[in-house]
């Protein structure tokens, strides 16, 4: 169990301040519908919800973007919007919230992924996802690649979030990783299913249980069912860590030639484990660019998911919350 004192975290949490992190990946718009139930409905055995309200927050990579800078970081979305309503209402969410908005393509090639979620007395109750999985064309490719080129020399890390909604492909990864180990820049991965094995050298990869599961062909019910499947994971992609999300049982560190690090849930009360990922990659990326280990950086991490995972809906972790909560625990 990793320990901080009062001063460290200080000096740590102030140096997020300083951190620039480029999130590259699928970019979504998560729509909110939130009313009661008071009848089920005659035409079939359904609930009917009654829309009280309406609301839009970041969802995908965008969600991963808005943690790093809810951090305190600065962070620069790079990916792709259809040009459509959603697509609108992602950009206007974008400049609200003050994102640099240069690294953004809007394209009428495909529409922008939208997940609604209809929220009834704080139950999330269906979802519907309007998307298409087709991998971007090699013009939008160059075009994010240029921009890379340009702008990477000024950021201090590179944070690659895989939704397989089409914009990481295996010949972007690997120009990407590529590009930034040619500038010593550090690499967060999060995973899906395809390209898993596509994303070879980086500083950390950040699979979940299943994913994992999915992709090696294995269960994981014990800790030495992790420990092994951690292994694999570290000597195939051959990174520097590998950090498995566990869902309500928390999360586990594998490092080269070090033990397991397992480290238990924090959450006091789970609502919502949905972003929690999105929380953990991000804080693992500001917390290491700013100077963590990450072992460090993994126990924050594990905190920042249990404030989030005890929220309703996908909302991201706050840099003062997180730190109060870590200063309660802290020597003196």
């Amino acid at each position: 169990m990793i320990t901080f004192s009062r001063r460290y975290l200080n000096k740590l949490f102030g140096q997020f301040f300083r951190q620039k992190i480029v999130v590259i990946g699928d970019l979504m718009l998560d729509r909110y519908i939130w009313g009661r139930v008071s009848r089920i409905s005659p035409e079939a055995p359904v609930p009917i919800v009654e829309i009280e309200s309406e609301s839009f927050r970041f969802g995908g990579a965008a969600n991963v973007a808005h943690n790093v800078m809810t951090l305190g970081a600065k962070a620069i979305p790079v990916g792709v919007l259809g040009k459509d309503s959603s697509g609108d209402v992602l950009m206007d969410l974008f400049k609200e919230k003050g994102f640099p908005i240069h690294g953004l393509i809007v394209t009428d090639e495909r529409p922008t992924t939208v997940k609604t979620r209809i929220i009834a007395h704080s139950q999330h109750m269906v979802r519907t996802d309007r998307e298409m999985r087709v991998g971007i064309s090699e013009q939008i490719q160059k075009s994010l690649v240029d921009f890379l080129k340009k702008n990477l020399n000024d950021m201090d890390g590179i944070i690659l979030e895989d939704y397989n909604k089409g914009l990481l492909v295996p010949e972007f990864i690997s120009e990407v990783i590529g590009l930034a180990k040619s500038k010593d820049k550090m690499i967060f991965v999060d995973p899906k299913f395809d390209n898993f094995f596509d994303y070879q050298g980086v500083t950390l990869f950040k699979p979940n249980r299943k994913e994992v599961m999915d992709v090696l062909g294995c269960r994981l019910d014990s800790d030495e069912d992790i420990e092994e499947a951690g292994q694999k994971l570290l000597d195939r992609l051959q990174c520097q860590a590998v950090l498995m999300t566990l869902g309500e049982e928390g999360i586990v560190l594998f490092e080269k030639k070090r033990s397991m690090l397992k480290i238990p849930t924090r959450a006091v009360k789970v609502h919502d484990v949905s972003g929690a990922g999105d929380t953990v990659i991000a804080t693992m990326a500001v917390a290491m660019t700013a100077g963590a280990d990450a072992k460090e950086a993994a126990t924050i991490a594990n905190y920042a998911a249990g404030i989030v995972c005890g929220e309703v809906g996908i909302v991201p972790v706050d840099h003062e919350q997180l730190l109060r909560v870590l200063q309660e625990k802290a020597k003196a």
